[in-house]
């Protein structure tokens, strides 16, 4: 059975988009997703903003219309609320190709970390916790570019701002129950930062697990390899991996320093690519170290030997700081992924500084912050069933 569609306005050229503008002049709040393709490109396809409002429920539809700046307006204006769930990709896609960051964002997910929900948690998920109706999910990678868009398509795009602002009361209530408003509002603000969103070309380099184990000469080269791919893949809007699939890089980077001919009898790596790529990768590896290439080395983490039990240390700390969170009702991941306990293993100088302030050192507090700093310099002993963990002095 088709869903029935909410009343809501198309707009497809200038004339709607100013008359969606004008209706909306005295709104505080709108409701925000967008739908995209990024599939083999290297720049993200927006194909639809939606919105919603006191006023009612609206498609943007951006491969019609181009100049969108009446809608842009909004998202920076510090006077409206945006609620968003996830908006972290939204944002970023509207950063990258319209050089626009959003003021005033409270992000549903984010939220719901915060006050008992598991980080991240879907939309429909929350939605059915919160408002007790199942939404149907079927069209997430729907072929958005295709129009017009059929009922179904509109049905799920419209689902995903219809209950942003029913949540954004609910969770609020629950932020200011369990005094955690403020703690939201610092979160949010990353958000509105231009370098949240700006990407480093070298980190894909910085985090290969390959970099630790390469001579210098083949570190500059794989540097260099990431870099060409990227204004490659930029300057085609194809996919990297359709340049140069990640799966071939280690082993390009492995045998380069033989030839040409280790890599032709290398049967991971197409002849094809040889055949197109060798002079390119021969110049790349070839070309004299410079100033910038030996900065870009001195980023590279130390290779640190193993130290199980410093490991299974970090591993107490971080179990400590779960069940501290759980016993809070907040969401672990919110407070300290996991990914940051693994780079302060690999690297014993990586450390989080957004633990050293503001609410997660509130959360988590000073003692464990600390020891998970200064992980060298601390000592735990068992007696009589009691475990004690303290610093030496």
């Amino acid at each position: 059975m088709t869903p029935v569609i909410e009343d809501y306005l198309l707009i497809e050229d200038a004339a709607t988009l100013q008359r969606f503008y004008d209706e909306n002049q005295d709104i505080e709040w709108m409701g925000i997703d967008t739908e995209f393709i990024g599939e083999r490109r290297f720049t993200t396809l927006l194909c639809l903003i939606q919105v919603s409002t006191k006023n009612g429920l609206y498609l943007i539809d951006t491969l019609k219309v181009k100049n969108i700046d009446l809608c842009l307006k909004f998202i920076q204006d510090p006077n409206i609320v945006k609620i968003s769930h996830a908006g972290e990709n939204d944002y970023k896609l509207l950063y990258l190709q319209f050089g626009i960051v959003p003021k005033n964002v409270f992000d549903t997910q984010i939220a719901a970390g915060f006050v008992g929900h598991k980080y991240p948690i879907s939309f429909s998920k929350l939605v059915e916790r919160n408002l007790n109706v199942h939404l149907k999910k079927g069209y997430t990678v729907s072929d958005w570019e295709s129009r017009p868009m059929n009922k179904r398509q509109v049905k799920y795009a419209l689902d995903d701002v219809i209950y942003l602002y029913k949540l954004w009361n609910i969770l609020q209530s629950q932020l200011e129950k369990y005094e955690r408003t403020a703690w939201a509002k610092e979160e949010f603000l990353k958000l509105e930062k231009a370098s949240y969103y700006e990407v480093d070309p070298n980190k894909e380099a910085l985090k290969s697990n390959l970099i630790q184990d390469l001579g210098m000469k083949e570190q500059v080269f794989l540097f260099r390899l990431y870099r060409w791919r990227l204004r490659e893949a930029k300057a085609r809007n194809h996919s990297k991996e359709m340049i140069l699939p990640n799966k071939m890089i280690s082993f390009i980077v492995k045998n380069i320093t033989m030839g040409r001919k280790a890599l032709v009898k290398n049967r991971r790596i197409p002849q094809r690519v040889v055949e197109r790529y060798w002079e390119t990768f021969s110049e790349l590896y070839q070309q004299k170290i410079t100033t910038e290439d030996e900065e870009l080395l001195s980023l590279i983490p130390a290779d640190v030997a193993e130290n199980p039990k410093q490991d299974t240390l970090l591993e107490m700390i971080y179990i400590m700081i779960c069940y501290k969170c759980h016993d809070l009702e907040i969401a672990p991941s919110l407070v300290m992924h996991r990914s940051i306990l693994k780079k302060i293993k690999v690297d014993q100088g990586n450390f989080d500084e957004s633990l050293l302030n503001g609410w997660r050192k509130e959360l988590i507090g000073e003692d464990l912050v600390n020891w998970m700093r200064i992980k060298k310099d601390i000592i735990i002993s068992f007696n009589e069933g009691v475990c004690s963990i303290e610093m030496k002095e």
